[in-house]
């Protein structure tokens, strides 16, 4: 009889064969019913509704909305297929967003089809199918078919909406507008019917946007007509500031991201303390980022989901990582990333070097970015774990981020996005924003299958330095609001969270602070086995604490009085204490405290 691992595995096989093509949606009766409850049970399988299921991980976390999120949209098309045949299409609002590149899984899609029942159909995490009924389907012409889904063409879309969508999402009206090499097909839908108030607010958008030529040819098409068109602006005022005069078509994803670059670059500069200037000691500089290492690779790769520790990362960097003779650091996951990150973190700290003696951050960054992510990932591939294919650069699969809404590009638009993304970075001039936008849009654009937030991180870092800020370091304690910022800016196109975010933490170091120990006054905390102990920073008094299991870990204090084994190692344990509160590495009530794993082995 076979094992219930056998049993698994022959399932497996059957789900392999349905996943062909990258299909992640599947019937019921795809599968046998021993099949599909099997694979249900162990994690494999997850039910959207009755007769309906998508491809999950069992590794998943319980209400995990990534799987979902990773199958909406082939659900949302296999399922309109099965139920309505070729008779349905998406609304022109969501047809412009797709256009556009608004890649927000929305909480309601709306199909129309004259099949439909006007019926709300609640799906996963929250989101909604609604069947609009509608008296006849529109003109073949208008419709197009993409990634399974029938959308209105960018033309008939652009006519079909209505004037309030152009004040709501100009951003989305303008990238699809600005895709447009000319507006024939625009003018077939408005003299066809006879829409000469739609013709005189698209043709005032063309203008605005830089393209006269186009809103000319639209009021000489319509007065041939016998139309009378005025135009008038379909845009509010307080969004005329957002328009990208781009003059000439663009690929979707490129107008939108210089338009958002356009849209938020003023309200990062708000936001941002004024540019210090490259530093006159670039050995103090360098020996500052030196010095943070530490810090920084803990808390940047803890914020991806890696188990490490301060005492991980320095046996990394003192050449304890030893793959050759260890077959735990050939396994370990977490140490293969810690590796990777000092390798990589060397690369950059040599284009910090070059940006602080004055040379362009973004031409650097521009021809070295790959070689950053191939040292984050080597380890990983020469021991096995990744294929050796990881390391050739941009993504040529879609990616998903855990928990979030916001979906990043097409892997197609990642080619088009990053040259525009490197062109928005080398035509900025100020360094606060490259930090800020360049950090997000990254994050944002999301070029590789993984290693995107170190990335960011690192770019946004040498970005700091070419205007003279100091290295920031994200903390794993603030992942939370950092990551809650980063949707913000991705789902509702609002960067202010985000800005504040980055300003905070950079406030922090430009303050330059310090901490000495000239009456540190220590003493036993009674029943919790920790050393109390004070710091001086200025004027401020800071606390500090040390564990009684770090001094038996690293100050041989097992059995002995914890009070004479600080006072004993004093010099050391002051050091690692002002190293943390240097990098602002503070618990939440601005005290220092260090764990066993905080110090080097």
């Amino acid at each position: 009889m076979p094992s219930p691992n056998e049993k698994l595995a022959e399932s497996l096989d059957v789900l392999e064969a349905l996943q062909q093509g990258n299909r992640r949606v599947f019937r019921s009766d795809d599968l046998s019913r021993v099949h599909r409850e099997r694979l249900v049970e162990n994690g494999f399988l997850q039910e959207v509704m009755k007769g309906w299921l998508i491809s999950s991980s069992p590794d998943s976390e319980a209400g995990e909305s990534t799987p979902w999120h990773a199958s909406f949209w082939e659900f949302c098309g296999r399922y309109c297929d099965e139920r309505f045949g070729e008779q349905w299409h998406l609304s022109p609002e969501q047809s412009l967003f797709l256009h556009g590149e608004r890649t927000v899984i929305p909480d309601q899609l709306v199909v129309h089809s004259p099949k439909a029942t006007n019926n709300d159909i609640k799906l996963l995490f929250g989101t909604t199918l609604y069947d609009l009924k509608v008296a006849e389907m529109p003109a073949t012409g208008a419709l197009t078919v993409r990634d399974g889904l029938r959308l209105f063409s960018p033309a008939a879309a652009l006519v079909r909406v209505p004037e309030s969508f152009f004040q709501l999402y100009p951003v989305e009206t303008q990238v699809v507008m600005a895709s447009l090499a000319d507006v024939s097909d625009v003018l077939r839908f408005l003299l066809n019917g006879g829409h000469s108030a739609k013709a005189g607010y698209l043709a005032k958008a063309f203008r605005q946007t830089g393209r006269g030529d186009l809103a000319d040819e639209i009021l000489r098409a319509m007065k041939g007509a016998g139309y009378d068109v005025r135009e008038s602006s379909p845009f509010e005022a307080r969004h005329i500031h957002i328009f990208a005069r781009l003059g000439r078509p663009a690929v979707p994803i490129v107008g939108r991201i210089e338009m958002l670059w356009d849209s938020m670059r003023g309200k990062v500069l708000a936001a941002f303390p004024k540019a210090p200037g490259l530093p006159a000691d670039k050995e103090a500089y360098l020996r500052c980022v030196n010095e943070i290492y530490r810090t920084d690779a803990y808390h940047s790769l803890s914020i991806e989901g890696y188990s490490v520790t301060p005492a991980l990362v320095e046996r990394v960097r003192q050449g304890g990582w030893d793959p050759e003779h260890d077959s735990g650091d050939r396994r370990n996951r977490d140490a293969l990333a810690a590796r990777g990150y000092w390798q990589s973190f060397q690369l950059v700290k040599k284009e910090v070097e070059r940006v602080i003696a004055g040379e362009n951050a973004t031409v650097l960054v521009r021809g070295v970015h790959n070689d950053w992510y191939r040292e984050l990932f080597q380890p990983s591939v020469t021991a096995g774990l990744l294929e050796a294919g990881t390391l050739a650069g941009y993504r040529n699969i879609p990616v998903f981020l855990r928990g979030s809404r916001y979906v990043p590009p097409r892997w197609e638009a990642v080619r088009d996005a990053m040259p525009a993304f490197f062109n928005l970075l080398e035509k900025e001039p100020e360094p606060s924003v490259r930090a800020v936008l360049g950090h997000w849009l990254f994050g944002y654009i999301h070029p590789y299958p993984d290693g995107n937030g170190r990335m960011a991180r690192f770019l946004m870092n040498v970005m700091l330095a070419s205007g003279g800020y100091p290295w920031t370091v994200i903390r794993i304690r603030d992942r939370k609001s950092y990551l809650s910022a980063l949707d913000r800016a991705s789902i509702e196109m609002d960067i202010h969270p985000f800005a504040n975010f980055i300003d905070h933490r950079v406030q922090w170091r430009l303050e330059r602070h310090d901490l000495t120990f000239p009456a540190p006054m220590e003493s036993l905390v009674f029943g919790r086995d920790l050393v109390l102990f004070y710091g001086q920073d200025g004027d401020a008094v800071v606390r500090c604490v040390i564990s009684g299991e770090a001094l038996d870990d690293h100050f041989q204090g097992g059995g002995k009085d914890k009070l004479e084994v600080f006072r004993a190692n004093r010099q050391a344990i002051e050091q690692e204490v002002r190293r943390k509160y240097i990098a602002g590495d503070t618990e939440v009530d601005g005290s220092i405290l260090i764990r066993s794993d905080d110090l080097p082995e």
